[in-house]
This record gives structure tokens, C-alpha cells and sequence, in this order.
């Protein structure tokens, strides 16, 4: 089966997936941790080719795991979920950065027709996305290495046969270190957890005690800073524009559907004014998230180190997640009373609106990820306002000059509030562009992008509303020392030129 996988096109490859998907439609699929015998049809049917080397029995295509987890997301969102963080999170850093040794061990147990799973554990309960704080450990023991420590909310807890799992060591100085670990070795779920969404993967607490090999310890070059850990993140992150376009071409058809067969009176409810505002609004989500998916298999790639696309794949994920969430909510006020329904014979909207409130958090949360991407942008002014650097950066440059948003109200002292408020407005620059630059390479209908470029210049006048309010006092009076305004705070803002 597998070289026959091998020998199709893209297109043929692509849409055995979609047969197979389709079997796992959100609307009638059980909410329910993912069987062994699925995940098994699942990966019989190819999803984690695209990410393995061919020399280790896999297609190795960028685009391809793109349009897997795209074609996924529409059918199942989780299940593009869960095929994400098997393939862009913790098999890719192995296939790009393990020592061949641990290459050959490991990957070639992916590329058959067996149920395999791998997970990343990083977060721990004491610390989330300031993984500085972590507490697990490594040392050097004879033969290897020693792991110590305890992880949570890892997709996978109980199910993963294999990790990569991050740990610190401070007897000369802070060093981290990431390590493919055997479950068997010493990976032990201490209890499980229950999340409101994503229900096809499992979530929990696990214990970590375990001796691994040297050669399995990735090699990072020092480890003196979380740099690897960031550049690690950045596939699953950037994959959120595939997972949104596909989820939301979904919730755009069936929100249309909806609101066309739903009779209000002597007519159906799209004939209602405020009715086709929200289908607007999940319309101009779906252009959205699929320019940001043409920037991801076009401009980005998984194949190789991503720390270089970090300002554009923030952007991607708090604005790709952040429409999926609004989009979700309006198909759920549409449907009413019935969109509240879980299992509804009607429409999908309550799951769907469960299922795509996490986005915002997982991966990191959005409010870390746009402070982090302002941030980015502050290290690079070189004396010039924030207004005048994003008129001229290359990734939010072409929509400013476009559309002459009115920016000034960046052109402050930011703290760390404003730093927020101000990512998300790059955010949506970013965003704009990508339309622009979409609709140009693919010849898409004009008035798609009008709407959305109109959705997403109200976004920012929206943040520019917010600077306001902030500046009222809502937030209060700082009572202890805070850094001063315009402090690049986070440690994981890479260095060097603007991107």
C-alpha cells in the first residue's frame, strides 16, 4: 500500500485523503478520544507521508502537508488538529534536527500502515507559555541521559508512543534540551484530563523518568536560550491557516445553507439584513484564512528552518485562529437556540464553536503571540515611527500603502498593554497584504477581497478604539515596577534584521 501511495501525484494522493476523511464528518463522528483502528485507517491512507524524507519511505512535501491537514480540518477540525501535532510538531524537528541514528530508529515506524502516534511535551503545570520556568530535567548518565519531570496538557498523554520532550539543565549555567523519548522508557500518565473541545485527542498529566540514549538527544547547538523551542512551534503554528481555510469553507457553506432553508415568517432568514452581515462577516474569515493558506504553501516551508518566517507565522496564528473563532460564533448566533444543540440533525455549530475556542490558546496564546510580534517590530525601527516602518516592511508595506490605514495611534510609548493591542494590529496588516497578494496570484473575485479588506480595516480602527479606552485608566495603576515603555520583554523575539 504504502509505494503505492508513493507513485500517485499530488492531486491522486490528495484526494484518497479526502475519501477517507470524509468518513470522520464532524456531524456525526462520536465526540470521543480517536480508536486505534481509525487513526490506522487514517494513516493507511497516507496523512503522515508528507512529512517524512523520502529516504525514511516518505513523499516529503511541504505543500502536501498543507493540503492533508487542510482537507482534514473540513471534513473533522481535530482530526487536522491531531495529524498537525503528529506530523509539524514532533516528527519534523526529529526528521530535520536527530542525528541520523535516531532518524533511522524512529521514523521508518511512520511510514506504514500501523497506528503510530508522537507528541511534543513541553508545558508543565507550573509554567505555561513561559517555558523558562520549566522544571523537568536532564543529566549525563553513562550511556545517555536522564529525564526528570513532570508535563501536562500534551495532546497524545495517554496515547503517544513516542516524544520529544523539552528539559533543562542549570549545573553550569542555563541549558535546555530536547530529547526523543519511548514511552516504555519512562513516560507514565498520572491522570487525564477533560477538555470542553477537541475531543478526538487525549489530554492529561504525565510523569517523566527516563533514560534515553545520547544519540536521541537533538542537537541544538548549545541550548543556551528557548531559540530551537520557538523555531520548533513555528510549522504547527503557521498550519493554522490550513486548518482555518479548510474549517471554514465548511462554515461557510453550511451557515449560507442554514440561513437559505431556515424560513423567518414568508422568508428565509438570509433575507435578513443583519442575518447576511454575519454570513458576511464568516465570508470575509474564510478569504482571510485562505490568502494566509496561500502565504503558507507559497511562501513558507516546513522542510527547512522556519526561524526566519517568525513575524509572518505569529501573524498567521492569531489571526488565522482568532477568524476561526468569530466565524464559528456568528454560524452559532445564526443558527439560534438550535446552534446550542451538540449533535443537532440541523447544523454543526455547536461543536464547531467548542472545537475552535482553544485555537486561541493553544500553540501559545494570542495576546503572548502579537506582544511578541510587535515586539519584533519595535527591535527594528532604527529611529522611525512605528507608523513609517510598517509602511515600508515588505509584510505589511503593500496593504498600508494600499489602503492608508491610519496608523498614528501606534506612534507612542507602548507598554505592555499596548503592545498587545499594537501585535494584533500588524496582525491584521499582515493579513491585508496577504489578500492583496492572493487575489493577484490566483485571480480571485474581486468582491471577496473587498469584503475582507473591509472587515479587516475596521479591525484596526477597533484597536485603535481600544488604545483609547486602555488609556482611561481601565487598567489601573501599576502598584509595582514596570519595565519601561517600549521594552522588548519576551526571550524568544529572534535577532537581527527586519523579515
Amino acid at each position: 500500500m504504502t509505494k503505492t501511495l508513493l507513485s500517485l501525484s499530488t492531486n491522486e494522493f490528495i484526494a484518497g485523503i479526502e475519501s477517507v476523511a470524509s468518513k470522520f464528518d464532524s456531524a456525526t463522528y462520536p465526540q470521543e478520544n480517536l480508536p486505534s483502528d481509525d487513526w490506522a485507517l487514517l494513516v493507511g491512507s497516507g496523512v503522515l507521508l508528507p512529512t517524512l524524507p523520502r529516504e525514511y519511505g516518505g513523499r516529503d512535501s511541504h505543500v502536501e502537508m498543507c493540503r492533508v491537514v487542510e482537507t482534514l480540518s473540513e471534513w473533522h477540525l481535530p482530526l487536522g488538529m491531531f495529524t498537525t501535532i503528529v506530523t509539524g510538531v514532533a516528527l519534523r524537528p526529529i526528521a530535520l534536527y536527530a542525528t541520523e541514528e535516531a532518524k533511522r530508529e524512529v521514523l521508518p515506524l511512520f511510514a506504514g500502515s500501523d497506528p503510530m502516534i508522537a507528541g511534543f511535551a513541553s508545558t508543565e503545570p507550573g509554567c505555561g507559555s513561559a517555558m523558562s520556568g520549566m522544571t523537568t530535567t536532564w543529566e549525563e548518565v553513562d550511556g545517555g541521559y536522564r529525564i526528570r519531570g513532570r508535563k501536562h496538557w500534551q495532546a497524545f498523554s495517554f496515547s503517544a508512543h513516542w516524544w520529544l520532550v523539552s528539559a533543562k539543565n542549570d549545573d553550569n549555567g542555563r541549558e535546555y534540551g530536547y530529547f526523543i523519548v519511548k514511552r516504555s522508557e519512562g513516560f507514565r500518565t498520572a491522570e487525564r484530563y477533560e477538555p470542553l473541545g477537541l475531543k478526538v485527542i487525549d489530554y492529561g498529566l504525565n510523569d517523566i523518568d527516563a533514560v534515553v540514549p545520547a544519540y536521541r538527544r537533538i542537537p541544538t547547538g548549545g541550548g543556551r536560550n528557548l531559540r530551537p523551542m520557538v523555531e520548533m512551534l513555528m510549522a504547527s503554528r503557521a498550519m493554522m491557516a490550513a486548518m482555518g481555510c479548510g474549517f471554514l469553507r465548511r462554515i461557510s457553506r453550511e451557515a449560507h445553507s442554514y440561513a437559505d432553508g431556515r424560513q423567518i415568517g414568508p422568508a428565509p432568514l438570509s433575507a435578513i439584513r443583519f442575518a447576511r452581515y454575519r454570513l458576511a462577516a464568516i465570508d470575509s474569515s474564510y478569504t482571510i484564512c485562505e490568502a494566509l493558506n496561500h502565504h503558507l504553501r507559497t511562501r513558507l516551508n516546513m522542510k527547512a528552518d522556519m526561524l526566519g518566517s517568525f513575524p509572518a507565522v505569529q501573524a498567521i496564528k492569531t489571526v488565522a485562529t482568532e477568524r476561526m473563532l468569530g466565524a464559528a460564533h456568528h454560524y452559532q448566533q445564526l443558527v439560534g437556540g438550535e446552534g446550542y444543540r451538540c449533535g443537532s440533525p440541523t447544523n454543526i455549530s455547536a461543536q464547531a464553536f467548542l472545537d475552535a475556542r482553544v485555537f486561541t490558546i493553544f500553540d501559545g496564546t494570542n495576546d503572548l503571540l502579537s506582544q511578541q510580534l510587535a515586539e519584533y517590530c519595535l527591535a527594528r525601527l532604527e529611529g522611525r515611527p512605528l507608523s513609517a516602518f510598517l509602511a515600508e516592511w515588505p509584510l505589511t508595506g503593500p496593504g498600508v500603502q494600499a489602503y492608508r490605514p491610519d496608523l498614528r495611534f501606534l506612534d507612542r510609548d507602548l507598554k505592555q498593554e499596548h503592545l498587545v493591542l499594537a501585535g494584533r494590529a500588524i496582525g491584521y496588516l499582515f493579513a491585508m497584504t496577504e489578500v492583496m497578494r492572493w487575489a493577484a496570484e490566483t485571480g480571485a473575485d474581486p468582491e471577496r477581497v473587498r469584503t475582507a479588506i473591509a472587515f479587516l480595516k475596521h479591525d484596526i480602527t477597533g484597536v485603535a478604539s481600544e488604545f483609547a479606552l486602555a488609556d482611561t485608566g481601565v487598567v489601573g495603576d501599576d502598584e509595582v515596577a514596570s519595565p519601561p515603555a517600549n521594552t522588548v520583554i519576551s526571550r524568544s523575539i529572534p535577532a537581527g534584521p527586519a523579515m
